[in-house]
């Protein structure tokens, strides 16, 4: 196994509504935080501060933004006596919270040479020997849980933007430069796509139960399916290699309006990383052997829908997504599993959790009833509900214990540089 996973997490099934031993929660943190700069080894400081396009960010970034976060709403909220590392962090390393003071503007964070690689480590130490500190006094109060257990959770979704972002920023150099030498996955036949019944009638989806959940995954509330049927496996390399041999990109009738102009004025001709002839794809391991039976990858929402109205498909909604997840095991190939990206399935894996992220039909919406939790926190999520769609499932990339069947992953529709595929769906008379 890589160093990167010396750190696993456990689940966050130990992790919920009710208050966990601080023994329990400081372990579980310190844990996530020591990953974060593992999965930095073996970069150089050169590696760490470029920024290839204003979706991405610099690893230096990474690792200072989830460090200001617990300064942000740990330290300086619950520690009277906290000093700054650097008062000038606030503002630089600020990401999108707006009301929690100035922001540094996102497409110049490759700009930001000064702190160095060295200083932002520094900072990390820093802040960590407070948190130590903070929770060494005892059980902390609900409040102080609840910021520092979505402050573990916000920084595991970093870890998987800084993979994705330095997998983006990689693909760029002409000499193809891998992230690291990634083992081989066993050779395996994709499992025959079938289609699997799904629930009908009243069904209940969002979060319930223990453990942890963003805001946005409540609250649980009853939907309506209709009759349909969701595929027992995503969509594989060499059926989305059909869909570009097939004339699937030069087709106008099978994409959305908006689709058809990006993939026009971006000139998308297959997915993203893969080269010219379809025989390989730019990896975090680099170039490589694209293999026919793995999952697609790297496609956007545009994409996803086009190549399942050329199957004769479409995605599923989040709510189908959902009630077939959810009887499915929450295991699958994620960031512990050491593969870095997409692999083969078993004959038996539904895939639904690992992988890619899966595309479903669904807008990024407000659950009925949903109220975005007061103060700069809730704009965690709640702002982002306009314009964006949902994703589910997790990628191979994907901390361990990060993912759930009620998890709500969005991006916008034409955004495809994340482990990001699809999975069809059916109506059924």
């Amino acid at each position: 196994m890589l160093d990167a996973m010396t750190h696993a997490v456990p689940s966050p099934s130990a992790a919920g509504a009710r208050l966990q031993p601080v023994q329990d929660l400081a372990a579980r943190l310190f844990a996530t935080r020591a990953l974060t700069p593992d999965l930095c080894a073996g970069l150089a400081p050169e590696d760490m501060t470029p920024q290839s396009m204003p979706d991405a960010s610099p690893a230096k970034w990474h690792l200072a933004h989830t460090t200001w976060f617990f300064e942000q709403f740990a330290l300086k909220p619950f520690v009277a006596d906290y000093r700054e590392f650097n008062a000038g962090f606030a503002a630089l390393f600020n990401s999108y919270y707006v009301s929690a003071g100035p922001r540094y503007a996102r497409p110049q964070r490759g700009l930001v040479t000064r702190p160095t690689v060295a200083e932002v480590l520094r900072y990390r130490a820093h802040v960590d020997t407070h948190l130590r500190h903070l929770l060494g006094r005892g059980e902390p109060g609900r409040d102080l849980a609840r910021v520092l257990e979505l402050g573990l959770h916000h920084e595991q979704q970093h870890q998987e933007l800084l993979l994705t972002d330095m997998l983006h920023l990689l693909s760029h150099n002409p000499l193809k430069p891998a992230w690291r030498q990634l083992p081989t996955p066993q050779k395996r036949a994709a499992p025959a796509l079938r289609f699997v019944a799904g629930p009908e009638g009243a069904h209940a989806i969002g979060h319930c139960g223990e453990g942890f959940h963003f805001d946005n995954e409540a609250p649980r509330h009853t939907v309506w399916l209709a009759p349909h049927a969701v595929a027992n496996r995503l969509v594989s390399n060499a059926e989305y290699a059909a869909f570009v041999r097939d004339g699937g990109y030069r087709n106008p009738l099978l994409w959305l309006s908006d689709g058809w102009a990006t993939a026009q004025r971006e000139g998308w001709r297959a997915p993203l990383y893969w080269s010219e002839d379809g025989a390989s794809a730019f990896t975090l391991g680099g170039e490589l052997e694209l293999d026919p039976a793995a999952p697609v990858c790297h496609v956007s929402h545009y994409e996803a829908d086009a190549f399942a109205r050329w199957a004769g498909a479409r995605l599923p909604t989040e709510a189908e997504w959902e009630a077939f997840a959810a009887a499915q095991p929450r295991a699958g190939n994620m960031l512990e599993a050491g593969w870095f990206r997409p692999v083969a399935a078993a004959a038996d894996a539904s895939q639904c959790f690992g992988d890619v992220w899966e595309w479903t039909g669904s807008a990024y919406l407000p659950y009925p009833g949903y109220r975005a939790q007061p103060g700069a926190l809730g704009e965690y999520n709640g702002k982002f509900m306009s314009g964006q769609m949902v994703l589910r499932g997790g990628s191979c990339v994907t901390p361990p214990g990060h993912v759930r069947a009620s998890y709500r992953n969005f991006f916008y529709p034409h955004q495809r540089w994340q482990f990001m595929g699809l999975r069809l769906a059916k109506d059924m008379p």
